[in-house]
C-alpha cells in the first residue's frame, strides 16, 4: 500500500477536531503541509500535526511538490477559489461542503476540475454513516413499499458561531450548512432528483440560521424540512410507504428502525428486535470510539485516499455537491414568496 502525502488547507475549530485527528492517523497517509491565514489557529493546528510544514498561505502549500492531494475545510465563501487553485496545481480535491456559494463559481470550479483530470470529491460524510446506508439498502429492497412522503430534521443547539456562519454572504445560514446534508442524503436514499422547491427562512439569532423546506420528488413525493442552527442537537428522517415506515435518528438512536404498515407484520417486525439490538451495541461503540462520535468523517476520508490509489472511483463527485447547491439556491430565491421554484 504506497503512502499518499496530504495537506490540509483550512486549520479551525472543526478542522483541528476532525480532520487533523484523523489525517494524522490514517494508515499510508501523511500529513505533509497545514495551511493556516490566522496566526493563533496555525499554532494550536502545528500542535496537533507537528510533522507537517505549517503554512501561512494555502498557494505556498499548493506549490510543494510533497502534497499529492488535498482537504480543503476553509469558511464557505472560500471553498470555490480555493479548489480551482489546487485543481490548477494538479492536486487531487477533497472539498468540505458546499461547492461554492453561488452556481457561477460552482460551475468554474467544475470546469477546472475537468479540465485538471484529477479526483474532486465533496464532504457530504454522512453518506458514509451506516445508518443511511442500512436505510437506502431496505428501500432499495422494497422495505417502505412505494414512497409516499419524507420528514426530516436537522438542527443544532445555538453556540457560538465564527463571524462568517453568521452572514449568508460570507457563506453562513442554515441552508448551506445544515440543508445541504440532507437535500443530498434525499437524492442518495431515494436515487431521484428534486424538482421543485418551497422555502421559508428566519433569522433569530444569526442571519437565516432556520428554515423550512418543501421538496417535490422526481418521483411525486414530497418532503418535509426544518434546519435550524438555534434549536436542539437533532438529525432524523421519518420515511413513510405503503408498506411501512424508516426512521432514521443519527444522533440517538442505535439502530434503523422499521414498522410494517400493518399491525401483524409490525409484531413480527418485533420479534426480530432482538437481533437488530445486538447490531446497534456494535455500532454504538463504533460511534463512541470515531472522531467527534461520528464514524462517517473517516470513512469519507478513507474512501478519498482509497480512490487515489486507484481502490475505486470517488463519490460523492463534485457534481453531487452542485446538485446539492443547485437546490439551496433554488430554496434561497423561494423564500419569503411559499411559491415552488424549479430546483
Amino acid at each position: 500500500m504506497r503512502s499518499v502525502n496530504i495537506g490540509l488547507v483550512g486549520c479551525g475549530q472543526v478542522a483541528q477536531s476532525v480532520h487533523l485527528r484523523i489525517l494524522r492517523n490514517l494508515p499510508g497517509v501523511r500529513l505533509t503541509a497545514i495551511a493556516e491565514l490566522d496566526t493563533n489557529t496555525r499554532q494550536r493546528a502545528s500542535q496537533l500535526a507537528p510533522d507537517a510544514c505549517a503554512l501561512a498561505s494555502y498557494r505556498n502549500l499548493l506549490e510543494r511538490d510533497d502534497v499529492e492531494a488535498v482537504v480543503l475545510a476553509l469558511p464557505s465563501g472560500q471553498h470555490a477559489e480555493a479548489a480551482i487553485a489546487a485543481f490548477g496545481a494538479g492536486k487531487h480535491v477533497y472539498l468540505e461542503k458546499p461547492l461554492a456559494t453561488n452556481l457561477p463559481d460552482a460551475e468554474a470550479v467544475l470546469q477546472e476540475w475537468q479540465r485538471a483530470n484529477r479526483i474532486g470529491m465533496i464532504g457530504f460524510n454522512y453518506r458514509f454513516n451506516e445508518f443511511y446506508r442500512r436505510a437506502r439498502e431496505l428501500i432499495r429492497q422494497g422495505g417502505v413499499g412505494e414512497l409516499v412522503a419524507v420528514r426530516s430534521v436537522f438542527a443544532m443547539a445555538a453556540r457560538p458561531l465564527a463571524s462568517w456562519k453568521t452572514r449568508r454572504a460570507t457563506g453562513g445560514g442554515v441552508l448551506l450548512d445544515l440543508a445541504s446534508h440532507h437535500i443530498d442524503l434525499v437524492r442518495f436514499l431515494f436515487d431521484t432528483d428534486i424538482h421543485d422547491v418551497a422555502c421559508a427562512l428566519h433569522s433569530r439569532i444569526s442571519e437565516d440560521d432556520t428554515a423550512f423546506l418543501n421538496l417535490q420528488l422526481g418521483n411525486g413525493a414530497t418532503v418535509q424540512s426544518f434546519f435550524s442552527l438555534c434549536a436542539t442537537d437533532e438529525d432524523q428522517f421519518e420515511i413513510y410507504g405503503t408498506a411501512g415506515k424508516i426512521t432514521i435518528d443519527r444522533c440517538h438512536a442505535m439502530d434503523v428502525a422499521r414498522r410494517a404498515a400493518d399491525g401483524a407484520a409490525y409484531r413480527a417486525d418485533q420479534v426480530r428486535h432482538g437481533l437488530r439490538s445486538l447490531r446497534g451495541i456494535g455500532y454504538g461503540l463504533t460511534r463512541q470510539r470515531a472522531v467527534g462520535h461520528e464514524p462517517s468523517w473517516q470513512l469519507a476520508l478513507e474512501h478519498f485516499i482509497g480512490a487515489i490509489r486507484g481502490e475505486h472511483t470517488a463519490e460523492p463527485t463534485l457534481h453531487d455537491g452542485y446538485e446539492s447547491l443547485k437546490v439551496v439556491v433554488a430554496a434561497q430565491e423561494a423564500a419569503g414568496t411559499r411559491n415552488w421554484q424549479p430546483a
